[in-house]
């Protein structure tokens, strides 16, 4: 089986890039136009073969898309290229209306094109996978806030996204969906929590703070931190995401949580405490990396809490996270430690550890 994956080199895409190729089963063709967090350095060279190609090819190029599939003749598309950093999108939203939804409808129809002309066997096999994100439901009710079972976002929640990010994002879910219904694109969509782990760009909020914390400079929290978030191990997800585009039914769509619903500032203190274990010797005037915690103003429409409720994957398709965040924040805060070289050449002097929210 081959599968085209777009965004490959970003970090989801490379994380399913890595998985895939890990796994000896798949061809791969790697489609990323390498913006600011595209890094083919996420892909190991020692998981690179003859069965491993990469186009660097931006998805709102429709000749390009057509030679790619021209070229390589995919059997799955997993659609992970997309503008994805919230405070971006308020900063400057063009990017994200031009990536996320012009580049998901040029992208969808180089697939419709494709895929006519597949003969009927192929027609029949042949996957369309949108991976999207939990922020396309708006937010949920916090737990200072109500009293009693706290609900969870499912399949049928009704959008109501909040940023120019996730508008952006519900944009394409939809258009992958009226692809389906109007033309029979055989299509599918997930939505997930928030991914952290291994190769993450610094700008995100656990990479900034661990690298932040080794320099003794400032852990910017937002508000007073008590925004809840649903964490994924992105090595979870990207397993998840290989069993829904080759199992998965077409038309349905599947939640993908990681059962981890943290409060933002928990995330930066269980940061603080294993860098506390790991790394004793602190920058020069730091006494403990708690300290540095600082809190800055909110974000504006900052969402309160997302936690998704990921039971129906399990049930149709066995998948579960193998992580808990324990296990998984050790795992992140370890490879950040052991991975200097990859994210000091990601810090080029262009990126200085900043957050890019006003």
């Amino acid at each position: 089986m081959k599968i085209l994956v777009t965004g490959g080199a970003g970090f989801i895409g490379s994380a399913v890039v890595r998985y895939l190729l890990s796994s000896n089963q798949y061809s791969v063709v790697n489609l990323d136009k390498l913006t600011y967090a595209g890094n083919l350095e996420s892909i190991p060279e020692s998981l690179q073969n003859e069965q491993y190609a990469f186009e660097q090819v931006d998805i709102c190029d429709a000749s390009e898309l057509d030679r790619v599939f021209h070229v390589h003749q995919p059997d799955v598309v997993m659609h992970l290229a997309a503008e994805s950093h919230v405070d971006r999108s308020i900063d400057g939203p063009s990017d994200f209306v031009q990536t996320n939804v012009v580049g998901t409808y040029t992208l969808l129809e180089a697939c419709r094109k494709y895929w006519s002309n597949l003969n009927a066997e192929k027609k029949q096999t042949f996957r369309f996978h949108h991976i999207s994100t939990d922020e396309v439901y708006g937010d949920l009710p916090h737990p200072d806030d109500v009293e009693g079972k706290l609900p969870l976002f499912t399949e049928t929640t009704p959008y109501a996204p909040s940023s120019p990010y996730s508008a952006s994002k519900a944009s394409s879910d939809h258009l992958v969906r009226s692809w389906l219904r109007t033309y029979g694109l055989p299509t599918i969509v997930t939505n997930c929590s928030n991914n952290y782990g291994p190769y993450h760009f610094p700008e995100k909020l656990i990479p900034h703070v661990i690298l932040n914390a080794l320099s003794g400079k400032a852990l910017p929290v937002y508000g007073d931190g008590s925004q809840i978030r649903d964490w994924l191990y992105v090595e979870d997800h990207a397993r998840a995401l290989v069993k829904v585009a080759t199992e998965g039914k077409v038309g349905e769509t599947y939640n993908i949580g990681g059962h981890n619903e943290k409060r933002n500032i928990d995330v930066v203190k269980t940061i603080c405490a294993l860098l506390e274990e790991l790394v004793p010797i602190k920058p020069q005037g730091v006494n403990a990396y708690e300290d540095l915690i600082t809190y800055v103003k909110d974000r504006p429409g900052h969402d309160v809490r997302y936690a998704l409720d990921a039971s129906k994957i399990a049930h149709d398709l066995g998948w579960k996270p193998e992580e808990t965040f324990e296990t998984g924040m050790r795992k992140t805060v370890q490879w950040y430690l052991e991975n200097q070289g990859w994210w000091k050449r990601v810090l080029n002097g262009s990126y200085q550890l900043d957050r890019l929210g006003k």
